[in-house]
């Protein structure tokens, strides 16, 4: 599984509002700081202030402020939000076509580590993803190691 570019420029849109609450922000700011797509990134911040997540002060001198207090903002409710399914196989949409689907084990499996995936998101809110201010300031030519998944491999097959 993985999350959609969305849902990534989401929570770091977030992150920084949040580490930075004492003054608004804007979208260039954040394009800047973060090297992405300006299109993209008034995208992901019309859907947050929709949401309330975000709030978009109009004017001179406008920007844009966390709508709610980062403990108030669920992880897991923002990723259910931002990402357009959770279709982690064919037979979990509409038009499944799978020659087996009716008689296939897999999606048990599947849908309970969705479900985990999801229990454990929920255990957090923004409060928790919270970095100070001087953490935004790596060099922008830095190269930074790789953070994947701890994945257990597997020592036997069933």
């Amino acid at each position: 599984m993985r999350l959609t570019s969305f849902s990534d420029y989401s929570l770091r849109v977030l992150i920084y509002a949040a580490t930075v609450q004492d003054r608004l922000i804007t979208i260039a700011e954040l394009r800047d700081l973060y090297d992405l797509s300006e299109g993209h990134l008034m995208k992901v911040v019309r859907l947050l202030s929709g949401e309330g997540y975000l709030e978009a002060v109009r004017g001179r001198g406008g920007g844009l402020r966390l709508g709610m207090a980062p403990r108030d903002i669920n992880i897991g409710a923002l990723i259910r939000r931002t990402e357009p399914d959770f279709k982690l196989v064919e037979c979990f949409g509409a038009n499944n076509a799978c020659i087996v689907a009716e008689h296939c084990h897999l999606p048990g499996p599947l849908n309970r580590a969705l479900v985990a995936f999801f229990q454990t998101l929920d255990e957090y809110t923004l409060e928790d993803m919270l970095l100070a201010p001087e953490q935004f300031q790596a060099p922008k030519d830095s190269v930074f190691p790789q953070r994947g998944p701890a994945i257990p491999a597997v020592s036997s097959v069933r």
